[in-house]
């Protein structure tokens, strides 16, 4: 088993995603509203250039949201390869971050 922690900086892209993960046999998760670094240091730097910056690129988006599913290992790539269909290749700028990790010992969870 893997936790799957998806960060979604495009909200309005999270019921899709959701959507789309119950598809494929993910059968539940847990959303979190998220801010990243750069907004964080906006409201301390204010005028600051990185604040500039974020304003310039995003300036209505206030949060993120992350999403937490335990996934059997076999549902890892799909379901990373959906979030990448709706929400955009993390690869690109302001989509977001992908990441898995190793996960023993699950309670609570349905196979």
């Amino acid at each position: 088993m893997k936790l799957v922690v998806c960060v979604l900086n495009r909200t309005e892209v999270l019921e899709p995603v959701l959507g789309k993960l119950e598809s494929l046999g993910v059968r539940g998760a847990t959303i979190l509203p998220s801010r990243g670094m750069a907004m964080a240091l906006e409201n301390y730097f204010d005028g600051d250039f990185v604040g500039s910056l974020r304003a310039e690129l995003e300036p209505e988006r206030k949060e993120n949201r992350t999403i937490f599913a335990v996934v059997p290992d076999d549902l890892v790539r799909p379901a990373l390869d959906a979030v990448e269909e709706i929400a955009g290749s993390f690869d690109a700028p302001n989509t977001g971050i992908a990441f898995t990790l190793p996960v023993s010992d699950v309670r609570g969870v349905q196979e």
